[in-house]
C-alpha cells in the first residue's frame, strides 16, 4: 500500500466567525492511499481548539507511515494514533479502499441504506441585524444553527427569530457561557422555540449541568470526543455531537454511537467546515441521527470534485466518485 499526504485548501463564501475567530478559507489534510491500482482517500480538518495545524497532523501521519506502506488495517490504525484528525483521514481513506478494492459500496459493507438527509444550515456569529439579514436569507430552510459568543446572545437568537420566523433553531454556545447567563438565557430560548443547545460551558465543567434545569436538550461536543469521553459526561448531558475529526474516523464513530444510543443518548452528527470528501463518511453516520448537521460544502465558495448535491433542502447520497 502507498501512502500519499496532501493539502486541500476551500474558499468560504463570505466569512466565518464563531466565539474564537474568523477565517475566509479553510484548510484541511488528504490521505491517499494506493494498491493494486486502487485509490482511496480520506480528509481530515486540524483544528487549533486541539491544537491541531496542519503540520502537526501531517507529522503524525507520516510517524506511521511504515505501518501504513505495510499494510495496516483499519483495527490496527486505533492503537497506533489517538482520536483525532490525523486517525480520521487515515480511517476513512481505508473505507474506501475497502470498498473499491472489493467493488463494493460502504452502504452494502455496512448493510445501510443511502437515504437524504435534511442539513441544519449555519449562521455565523455577528451582530444581531447581520445574523438576523442572514436568517432572512434562509428563511425557507427548515433548520437553523446559530453560533453564539456570550455577550448579546439573546438579542441575536431574537434576531435569528424574527428573520425565519417558521425556521427551527438549534444554537452553539461554543463554550462560551457563565452558570448565571445559562439561568438568565434559558427560560427566554424556552420561549424563542430553541429546541438544543451545544456545549454551553467549557469542556471539564460538565458537572455543571448536573444541577441545572434542562428544559431545552443540551448536547455535549467539545466535551464528547469517543467512546472514552461518556463516563464522565453521559449523566450531565442529553445529546452528544459525533463530528469524525473528533473520533478518529468513521470505525471509532459508529461504536461511539451505538454505545450513545445504548445509554439512552440522542444523537447528532456534526462536522467541521470542510469540503464534501469529509462530510461522505459522517453522512454515513448520520443516517438515522436525532440531528444532521452537516452543511460544510454549502458554506463553501468551491467544493471537491463529485461534491454533494443538494435539493429542496435535502442532502442527497453521494457518488462513490467522492468516496465509499
Amino acid at each position: 500500500m502507498e501512502l500519499t499526504i496532501s493539502q486541500g485548501q476551500y474558499p468560504i463564501n463570505g466569512s466565518f466567525t464563531i466565539s474564537r475567530g474568523s477565517k475566509t478559507s479553510v484548510e484541511t489534510v488528504i490521505v491517499t492511499l494506493q494498491k493494486q491500482g486502487v485509490v482511496g482517500r480520506g480528509e481530515c480538518v486540524p483544528y487549533p481548539r486541539y491544537d491541531e495545524s496542519v503540520d502537526s497532523v501531517s507529522a503524525q501521519i507520516q510517524s506511521i507511515s511504515s505501518e501504513i506502506n505495510a499494510g495496516i488495517d483499519r483495527q490496527t490504525l486505533q492503537s497506533l494514533l489517538p482520536s483525532g484528525a490525523a486517525r480520521n483521514a487515515i480511517d476513512n481513506a481505508l473505507w474506501d479502499l475497502e470498498c473499491k478494492l472489493a467493488r463494493t459500496s460502504i452502504w452494502h459493507k455496512l448493510d445501510l441504506s443511502a437515504k437524504p438527509l435534511q442539513t441544519a444550515f449555519t449562521i455565523s456569529l455577528a451582530e444581531p441585524s447581520k445574523m438576523e439579514q442572514d436568517a432572512r436569507d434562509n428563511a425557507f430552510r427548515p433548520l437553523l444553527k446559530l453560533k453564539l459568543g456570550g455577550a448579546d446572545d439573546l438579542q441575536r437568537v431574537a434576531a435569528v427569530r424574527r428573520g425565519a420566523p417558521n425556521a427551527d433553531i438549534i444554537v452553539d454556545a461554543n463554550e462560551a457561557w457563565s452558570v448565571e447567563l445559562y439561568q438568565q438565557l434559558v427560560p427566554h430560548l424556552v420561549e424563542l422555540g430553541v429546541s438544543m443547545i451545544e456545549q454551553p460551558f467549557p469542556a471539564g465543567e460538565d458537572h455543571i449541568l448536573a444541577d441545572l434545569p434542562r428544559p431545552i436538550t443540551i448536547c455535549a461536543d467539545e466535551s464528547c470526543h469517543d467512546r472514552h469521553s461518556l463516563d464522565q459526561i453521559a449523566s450531565c448531558y442529553d445529546m452528544i455531537n459525533i463530528k469524525i475529526d473528533k473520533t478518529g474516523g468513521l470505525t471509532e464513530a459508529l461504536l461511539l454511537k451505538r454505545q450513545a444510543q445504548d445509554l439512552g443518548l440522542k444523537v447528532m452528527v456534526g462536522c467541521m467546515l470542510s469540503s464534501s470528501l469529509s462530510m461522505a463518511p459522517a453522512f454515513v453516520l448520520a443516517q438515522d441521527a436525532d440531528i444532521v448537521d452537516l452543511d460544510g460544502p454549502l458554506l463553501l465558495a468551491q467544493d471537491i470534485d463529485n461534491g454533494f448535491d443538494f435539493t429542496d433542502n435535502l442532502m442527497l447520497p453521494f457518488s462513490s466518485k467522492l468516496w465509499g
